[in-house]
């Protein structure tokens, strides 16, 4: 499918490097010399060690980085901000809880089935993403449904081109994705907050998109655990409960998947969950957002200020009813 995007106002790909992301790299060079001593350029990991790196895995440069397009202007949150208040039930209810619960969290090895209709159904790993592509950042807005927002330095590669490695079928409609299900390791699915595994669903021309990704680090760092690692989705247009975390799965099909927070409450969570500042939640208004580290809030933009790059995806369709 030919997805043709616009390029909005205030989306410029030649206009990333943001003093902010050139201190915090210049910081944490100084710390990773030590780890990347062992290697051909200090502080740069190859893909084989990524996950072997000590003392702290969480905080490991990702390899051959480059400038992603679509990014916003939008100086991100600090990297203390982004890791530390965050949604992950798995992990628990609270903000601070996954940050505190996921440390021991193993992320390797670790891969990712794909499978239903697609003609070369197998299975991705860690490696197998960051390998035979350059790893993109983009300088995503990121909207939560309760009403909060952060600005975040994703890396990763477009899912799109994940996809097209097993050769969807005319049958693949929607994408279906699951999360890992260890109530071991993630304490919170021992409760009953949510029907395990979570799982989260797209259509296929959404997946598709280029705005789409399939993340594995921020900051140009591996993802921190309570953030999603090693793998999870970004679309950054819709709100933050769609981009599902810590994906062992995903399947490609004719019908509409199922996804967890519209099973768990129908009317308050629709599938599509597109950005909408005419769309209330039934318990609070969305015009409005706080952004994390300010005071004040601000307008909510249509599509979370991506609606020049996917409102066509929605032309015909009455986006308060198919919220």
């Amino acid at each position: 499918m030919l997805i043709k995007t616009r390029k909005s106002s205030d989306v410029q790909s030649s206009e990333i490097t943001l003093k902010s992301v050139f201190l915090e790299r210049r910081k944490f060079m100084k710390t990773a010399a030590v780890a990347g001593a062992s290697i051909a350029v200090p502080g740069l990991l190859t893909p084989q060690s990524v996950f072997a790196a000590k003392p702290d895995p969480k905080r490991v440069k990702l390899p051959g980085v480059i400038k992603g397009p679509f990014s916003t202007k939008e100086a991100p949150n600090s990297y203390d901000d982004i890791t530390s208040y965050n949604n992950f039930y798995e992990f628990g209810t609270g903000k601070r809880d996954p940050k505190r619960r996921a440390k021991k969290f193993k992320t390797q090895p670790w891969t990712v089935k794909i499978e239903g209709d697609v003609g070369k159904p197998g299975a991705i790993g860690f490696e197998d993403l960051i390998k035979p592509h350059k790893l993109e950042e983009r300088v995503y807005r990121f909207r939560c449904v309760e009403a909060w927002s952060m600005v975040v330095p994703w890396v990763g590669i477009p899912l799109a081109d994940v996809l097209k490695r097993f050769e969807p079928t005319g049958n693949a409609k929607f994408v279906a994705f699951e999360t890992l299900h260890d109530p071991k390791q993630m304490p919170g699915q021992k409760r009953n907050s949510l029907d395990w595994p979570y799982v989260e669903g797209l259509r296929m021309d959404e997946a598709m998109h280029p705005l789409t990704l399939l993340a594995v680090g921020l900051y140009g760092e591996v993802m921190p655990n309570q953030n999603g690692a090693p793998i999870r989705l970004i679309v950054p247009w819709k709100y933050g409960f769609k981009s599902i975390k810590s994906i062992v799965k995903i399947k490609l099909q004719e019908k509409m998947p199922p996804t967890s927070w519209n099973q768990q409450a129908p009317r308050e969570y629709g599938f599509y969950s597109n950005v909408n500042p005419e769309v209330n939640h039934p318990r609070w208004s969305q015009s409005k957002e706080r952004r994390l580290g300010k005071f004040l809030k601000q307008k909510t933009p249509m599509l979370n200020g991506y609606a020049d790059e996917v409102a066509s995806l929605y032309a015909g369709m009455d986006m308060k009813k198919n919220f």
